[in-house]
């Protein structure tokens, strides 16, 4: 697997690939630990080290254990790389259709009363590492890409659901279940997270008292739903700046913000450092050239 990485991965950052939904990650020099926001999906290192943290829990994902997130999720990463061994990985996005699709035709696909969280990392079992090495075998041809992949990130993703914590995925898929109904507060709040959002109006979306919705959201992303709100604004509001070029007053007024004072406030306590210089320290992590906007 870390050959066919090499081979793939070979610049730095994260970077598309034939296959849509599949991205290759690379890292050369060691990264701090720092906030990230990752989207549902599955990643799988072949090389080097990667560590979560939310609340107090640490989640390492490296050669022999690999991430899931059931929901899109702000946390903070650190990234363990050299020159002589890069972090290598690939990213997996989960496809809800295809997991309700998986679901229907898998026995025993039931859930637990229990209430899973929104990220785990767990062991790499050989079938699930077999079925990786087949999906980038796939991506050095672009027509087995197109012909192969699909079929092949579906197996993927059946190896996880048939996992040790797969019950988060599978929880993700029924619209239904408590998990389900607090996804759907989730994706309410990417897609309006510049709107003045309340608790009741999520829970409503949810379809859930604002007390039973508070306990569930915090039980899946391990922060209440408000303060899960004003991090997903920063952080659209990073990459608004990042990869627009966009000033700091115009992308706090974009993602929601009507004072740019306190933008820049609580942009600096989430990622430690103003606006101007932690554009410029992603920009030169990511390889994007500077345009103001």
């Amino acid at each position: 697997m870390t050959a066919l990485l090499a081979s793939l991965a070979t610049r730095e950052g994260v970077h598309a690939t034939a296959l849509e939904g599949v991205r290759l990650m690379r890292a050369s020099v060691p990264i701090p630990r720092m906030p990230v926001l990752y989207e549902p999906g599955i990643v799988i290192v072949g090389q080097g080290r990667k560590r979560g943290y939310l609340g107090d829990q640490v989640y390492t994902y490296d050669a022999h254990n690999y991430l899931v997130l059931s929901v899109p999720l702000p946390f903070e990463c650190e990234t363990e790389a050299s020159p002589e061994q890069p972090m290598l990985a690939v990213s997996i996005q989960v496809n809800l259709t295809m997991l309700a699709e998986l679901l229907m035709k898998m026995e025993g696909g039931h859930l637990t009363g229990e209430m899973p969280q929104g990220i785990f990392s767990t062991r790499l079992d050989g079938r699930l590492s077999e079925a990786t090495v087949r999906l980038l075998e796939c991506l050095r041809d672009p027509a087995e890409a197109r012909i192969l992949g699909p079929q092949t990130v579906r197996e993927v993703t059946y190896r996880v659901l048939q996992g040790q914590q797969g019950g988060a995925l599978r929880a993700a898929a029924v619209l239904h279940s408590r998990f389900g109904q607090v996804n759907q507060a989730l994706q309410r709040i990417h897609a309006e997270y510049a709107r003045d959002l309340s608790v009741e109006q999520l829970a409503d979306s949810a379809g859930m008292s604002p007390s039973a919705f508070h306990q569930n959201f915090k039980a899946v992303t391990s922060t209440s739903p408000l303060q899960y709100l004003k991090t997903i604004r920063l952080h659209k509001a990073r990459m608004l700046m990042v990869y627009e070029g966009l000033r700091a007053g115009t992308a706090a007024e974009r993602v929601g913000y009507e004072s740019s004072s306190q933008f820049s406030r609580e942009f600096k306590r989430l990622f430690g450092m103003s606006p101007i210089d932690e554009i410029a320290r992603a920009r030169r992590m990511l390889g994007v050239s500077a345009s103001i906007a």
